[in-house]
């Protein structure tokens, strides 16, 4: 049996390094042959390796040799973890960029939108709160007709926001701005309950149609932001 140290010098190299002296002792052989002193140098030395290579059985032999394949198998394994973790973390580096370039564009979007809404909204209610005459221009009169009374409101609702005005009034009370819900005791144009609230707008409420539309045309513009805006609510829940 084989001595560990013997072993141990052995090269990983197994089959490589036979090969490698076995030719080296025949060039040798032949150096001396022809009285070469050089290489007679090296046909000792090969002749050494040779008698180490000799000395190893060739079961041993052939376990040298696959213990050099799984040492390159195993550095090629590791290259390999290596290469595919630099490309997993690169792969992860695309992703985050492209992702918050995404994220980005979508912020900016929404802000836009939002944007745009928000003028949207502000123009509207700039548009509904336009008018030509104020309620207190219109002189006191001590009764007033539906056509008189829709008059007055084209002079004080904007004129793109006008239908929608109307299409209120004529739900909630025809036009007649003396209208009481017997039930309720809604009142006026718009049927606020309580009627009181209409003296916010000014104190002749009961007699004047225009302080009545001057109120209305108000809370729509406060609550909805327009006219238009309280009609859609309108239309979706019948009371606004």
């Amino acid at each position: 049996m084989l001595e560990g140290n013997r072993v141990s010098r052995i090269s990983v190299r197994g089959f490589a390094v036979a090969s490698a002296t076995a030719v080296t002792a025949v060039g040798s052989v032949v150096g001396v042959a022809s009285g070469s002193t050089a290489q007679n140098n090296d046909a000792e030395a090969t002749a050494a390796d040779t008698t180490l290579l000799a000395d190893i059985p060739a079961g041993q032999q052939a376990q040298v040799q696959t213990a050099s394949l799984t040492q390159q198998a195993d550095a090629q394994a590791i290259a390999a973890d290596a290469s595919a973790k630099k490309d997993a973390e690169e792969a992860a580096r695309k992703a985050a960029a492209e992702t918050a370039v995404a994220k980005k564009a979508a912020a900016k979007k929404a802000a836009e939108a939002a944007e745009a809404a928000a003028k949207e909204r502000a123009e509207a209610k700039a548009a509904a709160t336009r008018s030509t005459r104020d309620s207190s221009s219109f002189p006191v009169q001590s009764s007033y007709s539906v056509a008189q009374i829709q008059a007055m409101a084209r002079q004080m609702v904007a004129a793109d926001q006008f239908q929608c005005f109307s299409n209120i009034v004529n739900h909630e009370s025809s036009w007649n701005y003396q209208a009481v819900n017997a039930s309720s005791g809604a009142y006026g144009l718009f049927q606020a309950l309580p009627a009181g609230k209409y003296a916010s707008a000014g104190a002749d409420w009961r007699t004047n149609p225009a302080t009545q539309i001057k109120w209305g045309l108000n809370y729509m513009n406060e609550r909805y932001h327009s006219p238009c805006g309280a009609w859609s609510f309108w239309q979706a829940n019948h009371w606004y």
